[in-house]
């Protein structure tokens, strides 16, 4: 039987007024891997806080089995800044020690492409100070995945990470032997980890078996039964039920909910898009030229990223851009929007941009657009235009806009200085749609983003007749939103990928292994014997050397004093640990071999 390794009951949290968490109970055992879903702000990071004891409820208790080791990534971090990347990951550990153990050799490749970590200055000695907060919070999650423990609480840990890197770390989770509670809106990683969901709603926490994909089946026949929740937002949970039952195969690996009540669930719902009728609509709004990029180069810098590129983006054309970081995908972008809003006169450094004369871009950039803080948030999308056309009929006035991404009447009069991170990136998005575009460019449109106000998104976007171009590390997004997938795999070409991010990911593993090493030749016994015991001979000598180095420590400690003296035991540790680099490189080398 499964051991209970935390326990929640009666947990009540109140901020103000109001109630985040109202009675919660809840448990986890070894072996759960619960996903944890709900809108921003109804308290799944308060949760996840007091369930590992880092903050005190209101009311009601917490109790941890006897010995429990828990890891917590959280959504900031606690590393020194003045420490270096190796210090905080590996500590103190020899580089042969470190470099002998599989998990540690397994986390660095996967979150950093290598034990080098080449995409840093000093590779593991650069210090954390200067680097972005996405470096960092890498760092934070290395530093956590190389440790044993018995319960991970995970908040958000595929941001900042690439397609590539979340399809890692999902797969390292699945093969780790340890309970598992994971707060994220990444809804494929969430089908491929987890086994169990908690719904955080209004105070109260609903469990669901299953992964993300059963989640969707069990809340929409719930509200299917029940019938008390309102007809949008069933409506919006069957569609989004229908894509993960008639979309790419196999949205979850086991698709563990009974597929003749969810397809009886969903009998009557269309396609997400009716995609002939957006292309006629598209083709009016646009014509025949959306975006015509003819041997163009672009470069960041001194960087050159990508060269002789010819591509187009069409009317109605739904285009999903993925690829490493660095390759070029945002400033891809940024040279089409350029070249859009200065009429064609800013160029890239080679080649053209031809621009069709309708086109009416709006772009969603990575950063926040700043607003006078004291304007409301109602105010703010009443700016641009006070109703929108969102096509085939659809209209909605700034206000039902703002309703339909999670701004209640209440919340439209908030100053704009009150919001969260989360709440400006949705009103910056308001904007941009409020303003009619016929082209949108989104680059990381997910970010900050609850799956409630995805949902809402994506359901949107199903009836906007316009050309798209979304760059997301978000999977299930580009998936649900974007009909073809194009990669920038690095080698400075945009390639269309039939099988979309499946075929990106099979691309980037052959493109990995050709670009590593072969193996040496293999060894013969006798071989592999000699190596284990001059191994063992080293670490003899590697042991000595530590001995001698603690020995000069303590006698600098004692001849403190004395510079001549201090001087001359200097050189000799100095000494000492060359020898002991040597020693190292050798043991890295013959470990190979044995």
């Amino acid at each position: 039987m499964a051991v209970n390794l935390v326990t929640v009951e009666g947990v009540s949290k109140i901020f103000g007024t109001r109630a985040v968490l109202d009675g919660v109970s809840v448990g986890v055992s070894e072996g759960d891997r619960i996903g944890v879903v709900g809108r921003n702000g109804d308290g799944k990071t308060t949760l996840t806080q007091i369930m590992a004891k880092q903050e005190e409820p209101d009311g009601g208790r917490v109790t941890h089995v006897t010995g429990l080791a828990i890891g917590v990534l959280a959504q900031g971090d606690a590393l020194d800044p003045k420490a270096t990347i190796r210090h905080e990951v590996v500590g103190d550990k020899a580089d042969h020690e470190w470099a002998g153990d599989a998990r540690i050799r397994d986390v660095l490749t996967g979150l950093f492409d290598g034990l080098d970590l080449s995409g840093f200055p000093q590779g593991l000695d650069t210090v954390i100070g200067p680097l972005s907060g996405g470096e960092r919070r890498r760092i934070a999650l290395a530093k956590l995945l190389i440790e044993d423990h018995d319960l991970l609480v995970l908040d958000e840990p595929t941001n900042h990470l690439d397609v590539e890197g979340i399809a890692w770390l999902a797969g390292h989770l699945q093969a780790r032997r340890s309970a598992l509670v994971v707060v994220t809106h990444d809804r494929w990683f969430l089908d491929q980890v987890c086994t169990r969901m908690w719904d955080v709603q209004a105070g109260d926490v609903h469990e669901y078996e299953g992964g993300y994909s059963d989640y969707v089946f069990a809340r929409a026949e719930r509200a299917r039964i029940a019938a008390t929740e309102e007809t949008k937002r069933q409506n919006l949970v069957r569609k989004e039920l229908a894509w993960l039952r008639r979309g790419a195969p196999a949205r979850t690996s086991k698709p563990r909910f009974r597929v003749e009540a969810a397809n009886e669930l969903i009998a009557d719902v269309p396609p997400p898009r009716d995609k002939v009728e957006l292309m006629k609509f598209a083709n009016s709004r646009l014509g025949k030229t959306v975006f015509d990029l003819e041997d163009v180069t672009v470069q960041a810098g001194d960087k050159l990223l990508l060269e002789h590129l010819t591509w187009q983006l069409g009317p109605g054309d739904r285009i999903g851009l993925v690829g490493v970081n660095g390759a070029g995908k945002t400033s891809l972008m940024r040279a089409m929007q350029t070249a859009w809003a200065s009429d064609g006169e800013k160029q890239p450094s080679a080649g053209k941009v031809v621009v069709g004369k309708t086109v009416k871009l709006a772009y969603l950039s990575q950063e926040v657009a700043e607003l006078p803080g004291t304007l409301r948030v109602l105010e703010a999308v009443e700016q641009v235009r006070g109703r929108v056309d969102l096509g085939k009929g659809r209209e909605l006035s700034a206000s039902q806009l703002c309703e339909t991404f999670g701004f209640t009447k209440e919340k439209q009069w908030t100053p704009v200085a009150d919001l969260s991170g989360g709440e400006r990136r949705r009103l910056q998005l308001l904007r941009l749609l409020m303003d009619e575009p016929n082209v949108l460019f989104m680059d990381e449109p997910t970010n900050d983003l609850d799956i409630e106000t995805l949902n809402q998104l994506e359901d949107l976007l199903d009836g906007w007749p316009g050309s798209l171009v979304v760059i997301s590390h978000d999977r299930f997004f580009i998936e649900r939103t974007t009909d073809t997938v194009w990669a920038l795999l690095g080698d400075r070409r945009l390639r269309m990928l039939p099988r979309g991010i499946d075929e990106y990911l099979e691309r980037r593993a052959a493109l990995v292994e050709a670009t590593t090493p072969a193996p040496a030749p293999k060894k013969t016994g006798g071989d592999t014997r000699a190596a284990k015991k001059e191994l063992q001979r080293i670490e003899r000598q590697l042991a000595k050397l530590e001995e001698k180095e603690t020995k000069l420590h303590a006698q600098m400690a004692e001849h403190a004093a004395d510079f001549g003296k201090i001087a001359e035991l200097d050189a000799q540790l100095r000494a000492v640990k060359d020898e002991r680099d040597e020693l190292e490189m050798q043991w890295l080398e013959l470990a190979e071999d044995a």
